[in-house]
């Protein structure tokens, strides 16, 4: 049979190989017999570890291979799922402790147009729209004059240095708030979400996430569905800049604004001061127009009103004059003076009491009489 065989021959019960030995020298043959290969099959019993770490059977109708890739491999890919037909690029081996023959995955290819990265795509895409999260009645409308405008990327890309140079100087009256996120590689998804959350305590009013241009890999981050969802479930309005003009990522969708650069995102977040202050000077001088138009109308209205008043007190007046003399000849009829200019009189006593009745007036009583022009003293006889 050749040498690989004789390596396992035992002459006797005494000479056994352990197991460890067994596996140990199998898979070393395996190893050495059998050369990195491309394998075509299904995916079936996918698991993603919490190491990063693949494990899945790849298939066909008549048997199954156990594979794991590891993270280092799998990092930059989407994770395939069950039933997708695939290439692998693998090297054969032996799991020692289980005795398990297992392929190495160094490379997974899906057989679809597209690859992996499309069919992950779609399936995430199709998951967000089922919870409405691309209906564009979502969109808010971005603040008009923002106080402070939140940043989300790579402290050290080109696109933080983009967006600083035009909020400088289109509206550098906003304060902006950069927090630091890693934009691509294994970490950038946690990194992504974790600066989202962060943000959200902040009072911030609109958010720009952004990144420059790169390959469907270095993006993919912002392909995830949990950066999706994290960026949909903000309080104040998103813009999302990933990536060049052609390419559109899940945030991209699901975010109040897409701008196709940075520099765009930061255009859009930002009125033009140079316009804001001609804008205002304009409407300066609509006031002041308006101002001289209502005070000319304003002058006219208390002129008419003045005169309005005058009449109406000259009419008042001339009533209450009319009043007042009839009133006055009433009076007067009234009288008791037009009494005695009739040629009556009126006598009173020392305490100015009238006295009507004869059995008022006593002999030697004194009295003074009033008479039409004046009074005299009198005594009763």
């Amino acid at each position: 049979m050749g040498a690989p065989l004789d390596l396992f021959t035992a002459a006797s019960a005494e000479g056994a190989w352990t197991v460890g030995e067994v596996t140990r020298r199998a898979r070393a043959v395996i190893e050495a017999g059998l050369p990195p290969l491309w394998v075509r099959g299904e995916i079936a019993d996918f698991t993603a570890a919490r190491s990063g770490h693949w494990y899945f059977s790849l298939r066909d109708k008549s048997a199954q291979l156990r594979c794991v890739m590891f993270a280092k491999q799998n990092f930059r890919l989407p994770a395939p799922v069950d039933g997708m037909q695939v290439f692998i690029f693998a090297r054969p081996s032996l799991y020692e402790p289980r005795g398990d023959f297992q392929l190495l995955v160094d490379e997974l290819l899906s057989t679809e147009q597209g690859g992996l990265w499309k069919l992950a795509f779609e399936k995430a895409k199709a998951a967000l729209a089922k919870d409405g999260l691309l209906d564009p009645a979502r969109k808010r409308r971005l603040p008009a004059f923002p106080r402070r405008i939140a940043v989300v990327t790579s402290p050290d890309g080109a696109a933080l240095r983009d967006i600083e140079a035009v909020v400088g100087r289109r509206w550098p009256v906003a304060e902006l708030i950069v927090v630091p996120a890693q934009v691509q590689g294994a970490k950038a998804e946690a990194s992504v979400c974790s600066a989202l959350n962060r943000i959200r305590r902040l009072p911030v009013d609109v958010l720009v996430v952004a990144r420059g241009g790169g390959s469907v890999e270095d993006l993919w981050a912002f392909n995830s569905e949990r950066v999706a969802r994290a960026v949909a479930a903000m309080p104040m309005p998103v813009i999302s800049a990933i990536g060049h003009e052609t390419d559109v990522t899940l945030c991209d969708l699901v975010a109040d604004l897409r701008a196709p650069t940075p520099s765009a995102a930061a255009e859009a977040a930002t009125p033009d001061r140079i316009e804001v202050v001609q804008h205002c000077a304009v409407l300066g001088q609509r006031l002041a127009r308006a101002l001289r138009i209502a005070s000319r109308h304003v002058v006219e209205r208390l002129d008419r009103t003045r005169d309005r008043l005058v009449g109406s007190m000259d009419h008042r007046l001339e009533q209450s004059r009319a009043l007042l003399t009839a009133h006055g000849a009433r009076l007067d009829a009234l009288s008791p003076l037009r009494v005695l200019a009739r040629g009556y009189a009126v006598a009173r006593d020392a305490n100015g009491e009238v006295l009507k009745r004869v059995g008022q007036l006593p002999s030697g009583k004194a009295f003074r009489l009033r008479v039409t022009d004046g009074e005299v003293n009198g005594r009763v006889q």
